[in-house]
């Protein structure tokens, strides 16, 4: 079978040097793990959420299905391996096995594998909650993921590396100011998933639905709330104050801290478009 590269994830990888590097090995990696696992490969999956990672279905010698992952670099999944073995299946995929010099995993096949986006937006709002609730580790060190200030930093230097496109520099301020604030005044630290969203979970058989691609950090639990809500995009343009207390109240946590992250994700996350949007519209919906 032709080794084949999906187009998202190819069109991503050129846009960086050391990405495109990364998709110019990656034949050799995946071919090296198909010898040294013993693996038959199928055709990758492509499709809307397949952007930053070659993944594929594989078969292992004693006929078990499982899936094949390599990830491209980027900062914010670099702790990926590190948090499938923090949670052991629960409530993630399994990581059967890993090499942490490729970014490569092997992973528990879920099966169908339909995304949670076959139900509606309510009742993903449900079970998404019920599953970050389940990630959520009060304990977790410090020492083994990175806090959440350093991915709102590195947003941060993304953005203000964009300030001349700007298009409201007051707004994005805003955003960017509570960055360096919010992360230094929660009450609670957890694990969190920073990435869950209705495409990130999937059906399966040993449990309903299953977690993948986590993007592991420690910090306020009330950021993990952002994602799933900006992926539900029409319903909060249309009543945003009224979703983020609902899908709060959900997670049990602080609905003033879930505005003030959407805001400042909507006024002042990296994005390659600085003219007027939805995003733009959101922060000045939801700002006091």
């Amino acid at each position: 079978m032709a080794f084949t590269i999906p187009q998202r994830l190819a069109a991503n990888c050129w846009k960086l040097p050391e990405r495109a590097a990364w998709l110019a090995r990656l034949p050799n990696a995946v071919h090296d793990l198909e010898e040294r696992w013993s693996l038959t490969l199928g055709a990758p999956f492509d499709g809307q959420d397949v952007s930053c990672a070659w993944v594929a279905p594989v078969r292992l010698a004693n006929g078990t299905s499982a899936v094949l992952k390599l990830s491209m670099p980027h900062m914010e999944g670099e702790d990926e391996v590190a948090g499938l073995r923090f949670c052991n299946g629960d409530p993630t995929v399994q990581l059967l096995d890993a090499d942490d010099r490729l970014g490569a995993m092997l992973l528990e096949r879920c099966v169908p594998g339909t995304t949670l986006r076959r139900l509606t937006e309510p009742e993903q709002d449900v079970i998404v909650a019920q599953l970050l609730n389940r990630l959520w580790r009060p304990t977790v060190s410090r020492r083994a993921f990175r806090p959440l200030s350093a991915l709102a930093a590195y947003w941060s230097e993304e953005t203000l590396a964009s300030a001349g496109q700007w298009s409201d520099s007051g707004l994005v301020r805003e955003g960017l100011n509570l960055f360096k604030e919010l992360p230094l005044t929660s009450a609670r630290e957890v694990l969190l998933a920073t990435d869950l969203h209705a495409g990130n979970v999937l059906q399966a058989e040993r449990e309903p639905w299953l977690v993948i691609d986590p993007k592991p950090f420690v910090g306020d639990p009330a950021y993990d709330g952002t994602q799933h809500l900006l992926n539900c995009e029409a319903r909060l343009r249309s009543n945003p104050n009224e979703m983020i207390r609902r899908f709060a109240d959900l997670l049990r946590v602080d609905q003033e801290r879930v505005r003030l992250w959407i805001f400042a994700r909507a006024a002042a996350e990296p994005r390659d478009d600085w003219r007027e949007n939805w995003l733009a519209e959101l922060a000045r919906a939801i700002a006091l």
